[in-house]
């Protein structure tokens, strides 16, 4: 078994809620060692989002394991001196805290590269760390409202937030991959560039395909509730066992073949009304209700059977307790055991699989649970511990 790809790299991270966490964790699935900094007796407030995990919050459990938890004070004198040792000879700094705060403690992205041109700053921020909406606070369900998401997501009648932090996990996701990029670059040419993410930013990204569709096509894509807004058929049918399965044709050869060898209706494959995709989503109610005449007559094993036999994609819609059992999962192996406070738990591996390496699958830290730890390591007595202690810095 090889070394993880980020062994040695030390990320210090001023991280709450989602989108840094996220990112920070994935950095020490591969390796990195992620000192979390938390405010003292509170820490991260998404550990008191819920309490449904062995008395643990479920964010909480699943974006900050392998992590090492740090109490500090940053507006204290003795606090700010820990930290700053910290980021001498870190690799990595991540910040998700309200706008402006790191740049007034001194620890905005261009002072840190005059001091530290070898480390990476990563800030994630709302709408931007400037232009007019630099100052605005910025959660998941506000970016999700303002990208448009929530304007295409739903039924004709009524639009709804998508079910998890959708914008959170686009910021989480890209700030990985630009300080994994900042990494590159520096190995490169001895200097780190900083990264800068903003939630907006992130899913304005993912919003791509209904803004080039609204904006060439001169009409935004319907709220089409489970149904796919620009292809049909693609969406979800009752079985005649009570279950919805998802039937999904991509184009014209496999609509082709779904008439033929789903529907016994070859005759459909050449209708006006249905020959090509943009008719099929013109005309979608009268196609559904074929697609659902059909698939009601049949069980759902036999429905799937029958869609895989001619190679047309289909998919049972899961309960979250289905899931949590779904074949895939355990027939990959993909859960394995973590450690927390309060219990142990399954956790998922890290989706992205890299042969010969074993990810990091740490314990999720208590609050402040390093915190000794780490300030020996930086050269504190236990006595200078017990005071930091008494005076509320860590």
């Amino acid at each position: 078994m090889s070394g993880r790809p980020l062994d040695g790299i030390t990320v210090v991270s001023l991280e709450q809620a989602v989108a840094a966490p996220y990112a920070t964790r994935q950095l020490a699935d591969f390796g990195a060692r992620v000192i979390k900094v938390e405010r003292p007796g509170t820490g991260d407030f998404a550990r008191d989002y819920d309490d449904t995990v062995h008395g643990q919050s479920s964010y909480f459990v699943w974006l900050n394991r392998s992590k090492e938890s740090l109490t500090l004070d940053l507006k204290s004198e003795a606090g700010r001196a820990v930290l700053d040792e910290l980021l001498t000879d870190a690799d990595v700094f991540v910040q998700n805290l309200g706008p402006g705060a790191t740049a007034r403690m001194g620890l905005g992205a261009d002072a840190l590269a005059d001091r530290l041109p070898r480390l990476v700053v990563c800030d994630v921020s709302g709408f931007g760390a400037t232009g007019p909406w630099a100052d605005r606070k910025a959660y998941d369900l506000l970016v999700q409202a303002e990208s448009g998401l929530m304007s295409v997501t739903g039924t004709e009648a009524e639009m709804v937030k998508a079910g998890i932090s959708v914008a959170d996990i686009a910021a989480g996701m890209h700030a990985f991959s630009g300080i994994l990029a900042s990494l590159l670059q520096r190995e490169r040419t001895g200097r780190a560039a900083p990264v800068e993410v903003s939630l907006f930013e992130a899913l304005a990204e993912w919003m791509g395909a209904p803004a080039y569709y609204t904006e060439y096509g001169g009409r935004a894509p319907s709220r089409t509730g489970g149904r796919h807004a620009t292809i049909a058929p693609y969406g979800p049918f009752a079985t005649a066992s009570g279950d919805q399965l998802v039937v999904a044709v991509q184009n014209d050869r496999e609509w082709t073949r779904f008439c033929a060898d789903v529907l016994g209706k070859p005759e459909l494959a050449a209708d006006e009304r249905f020959a090509r995709n943009p008719a099929r989503v013109a005309h979608r109610d009268e196609l559904d209700d074929l697609v659902a005449e059909r698939l009601a007559s049949l069980d759902t094993d036999t429905a799937a059977h029958l869609l895989d036999s001619v190679g047309i994609a289909n998919a049972r819609v899961r309960t979250m307790p289905e899931f949590l059992d779904h074949p895939v999962l355990a027939g990959r192996e993909r859960w394995q055991d973590l450690d927390t406070a309060g219990g142990a738990v399954r956790a998922l591996l890290p989706p992205a699989s890299i042969r010969g390496v074993s990810p990091r699958m740490d314990p999720v830290p208590g609050l402040g649970e390093h915190s000794a730890a780490i300030l020996r390591a930086l050269g504190r007595t236990d006595i200078e511990i017990d005071r930091l202690r008494a005076d509320r810095i860590i």
